[in-house]
């Protein structure tokens, strides 16, 4: 492990889907092998779209973190806790907050896409909040707490990074320091799974499979993948490239061998779309067959799933103590 400081974080949705999976938690899996490692479940920012609707943000909080330590984060390497746990981060959003322009936040790409989202569900007349106007700021405190060396991101999220190094290197200039490092963004190898039906995979759009289904509930899903449009019946030739879900699943959970049997299997007509999906299921049990079993064991040992957090949540702490005493004494505050 190197003495270099990683730091990501996730909302607490609920249950994560293979989404999460293959584009965040296997990418810090490995990671945190490499790096000192911070991750954090990011209940302020759930607060700043869902505000008013926080019935199960504990539960849900806890059911992120098990599918964390299930997929293969582990406590002994990596630092697990809860964003709201360490209230330095809401004091250094402060201190970030005054030095940062409004024009930066305003120009930030996921706060635009977040209040076209808030107005697309809530209409053209709905107001943005002030908590959600400076999220991208919040995110940056997120970072800068930990005082981070790297972030690990998907291609989509580097625009996070940029601003994060904007405000640290605009804090360093003000106050004359080099105290913040500039983190450099690390990205994640896999690219996003697409839902079952060829969109975005999402829970709000019913086109996921979750890490914690069940094998059952899995092999019923990956039944409905759309496949190739174009064969009407088993023995049509089929064109895997044009197969939108079944085939790109393939291509990221089977082996070289399987990968190639399939294509050949289906341009020949040699394999329906229906047993190509059920042999899909059972590939896709098989990998998460263990991940499952972990899961299930945390279900029944909460108490040691808090003990984690809390511990986490204390290792965070000091931590950002040991950085908002720099930051203090750095704004001159009394």
């Amino acid at each position: 492990m190197t003495n270099q400081l990683i730091v990501s974080g996730m909302r607490p949705t609920g249950k994560l889907h293979l989404g999460h999976y293959l584009g965040v938690i296997q990418n810090w899996v490995e990671l945190q092998h490499k790096y000192d490692s911070y991750f954090f479940v990011a209940d302020w920012h759930a607060l700043t779209t869902k505000y008013d609707k926080t019935e199960d943000l504990r539960g849900d909080t806890l059911e992120v973190v098990m599918d964390w330590l299930a997929s293969g984060i582990d406590p002994d390497k990596s630092t697990i806790y809860v964003q709201s746990h360490v209230p330095e981060i809401a004091e250094l959003n402060i201190y970030l907050g005054m030095v940062t322009p409004q024009n930066w936040v305003e120009r930030d790409p996921t706060l635009k896409d977040m209040a076209k989202i808030l107005r697309t569900k809530e209409g053209q007349n709905s107001q943005i909040s002030y908590g959600l106007m400076g999220y991208p700021v919040l995110m940056s405190a997120d970072i800068m707490m930990m005082n981070a060396n790297a972030v690990p991101v998907g291609i989509d999220q580097v625009a996070h990074i940029e601003i994060t190094r904007d405000i640290a290197r605009r804090f360093n200039n003000i106050y004359n320091t080099e105290f913040f490092n500039e983190p450099q963004p690390i990205l994640n190898k896999c690219s996003l799974i697409c839902g079952l039906d060829g969109n975005k995979m999402g829970k709000s759009f019913h086109n996921d499979i979750k890490i914690s289904d069940t094998a059952e509930d899995t092999a019923k899903k990956v039944m409905t993948a759309i496949t190739d449009r174009s064969r009407m019946r088993r023995t049509d030739l089929g064109h895997p490239d044009e197969c939108e879900v079944a085939f790109k699943y393939w291509e990221i959970f089977g082996s070289e061998e399987e990968i190639s049997n399939t294509r050949s299997e289906c341009e020949k007509g040699e394999r329906g779309c229906a047993d190509c999906k059920r042999q899909l299921g059972k590939k896709i049990n098989d990998t998460l067959c263990e991940i499952r079993e972990k899961r299930r064991y945390y279900e029944t040992h909460l108490d040691e799933v808090k003990d984690i957090l809390a511990e986490g949540d204390k290792k965070a702490r000091k931590r950002a103590m040991e950085v908002i005493e720099q930051v203090r004494d750095l704004v001159r505050m009394y």
